[in-house]
This record gives C-alpha cells, sequence and structure tokens, in this order.
C-alpha cells in the first residue's frame, strides 16, 4: 500500500524555486520520519533530505544550503523547498516515510522536476 503522494513538481528555469509537497495517509503522521529521494534520468534514485520525527533535518550536501526540508504534523505534510535550482536537479522526485532506523519500500508516483533554460 502506497500512503504517501508527491505533488509540486513542474519545469522550472535554473534559479527559480519550487516547493515540493507530500502528504501521507494511514499512519499517525507525527511519529514518523519522511525523506525525499530523487532519480534523475539513467541514473540511481538518491537521498535529498531528511527530517525525523522530532524535527532534525539532514541534507545530501549537494542541496544544502539551496533546498529545506519541512514538516507540518497537522496537516500532515512534508515539504521541499528548493531555491536557486540548478539543471541537474532535473528528476522525478520521492517521498519514503520510516520509523526508527527502517523506511518504507513502497515507493509513489513521484513527481517530475524539470529544471531548463
Amino acid at each position: 500500500q502506497v500512503q504517501v503522494v508527491e505533488s509540486g513538481g513542474g519545469s522550472v528555469q535554473p534559479g527559480e524555486s519550487l516547493r515540493l509537497s507530500c502528504t501521507a495517509s494511514g499512519i499517525v503522521f507525527s511519529n514518523y520520519n519522511f525523506a525525499w529521494f530523487r532519480q534523475a534520468p539513467g541514473k540511481e534514485r538518491q537521498l535529498v533530505a531528511t527530517i525525523i520525527s522530532g524535527g532534525r533535518k539532514n541534507y545530501a550536501d549537494s542541496v544544502k544550503g539551496r533546498f529545506t526540508i519541512s514538516r507540518d504534523n497537522a496537516k500532515k505534510t512534508v515539504n521541499l523547498q528548493m531555491t536557486n535550482i540548478k539543471p541537474d536537479n532535473t528528476a522525478v522526485y520521492y517521498c519514503r516515510m520510516g520509523y526508527g532506523s527502517a523506511w518504507s519500500n513502497n515507493w509513489g508516483q513521484g513527481t517530475q522536476v524539470t529544471v531548463s533554460a
């Protein structure tokens, strides 16, 4: 059962901003960890950012200072604010949920981000 739904992707030019959103269902949202992954064409899926249930955040080095992950437990939403976006950020972005050190292997549709001039 896929319990996350990603949205907010689209086409954007370099330097612009975009915010992705992820909603989760079927869980006590506030107890779960979340992560954003992305997969570029011909590349492996890679971790972009995590946010733990208590709010601690971690980022891949490639996005530090440009991307911000956040969560709204009341709205059961996880966001990824992407600023100063770059062409190599083009990918399908996926939301993943986890508990403790375990992560779900149920991947949703993802949301496509295309960055080009």
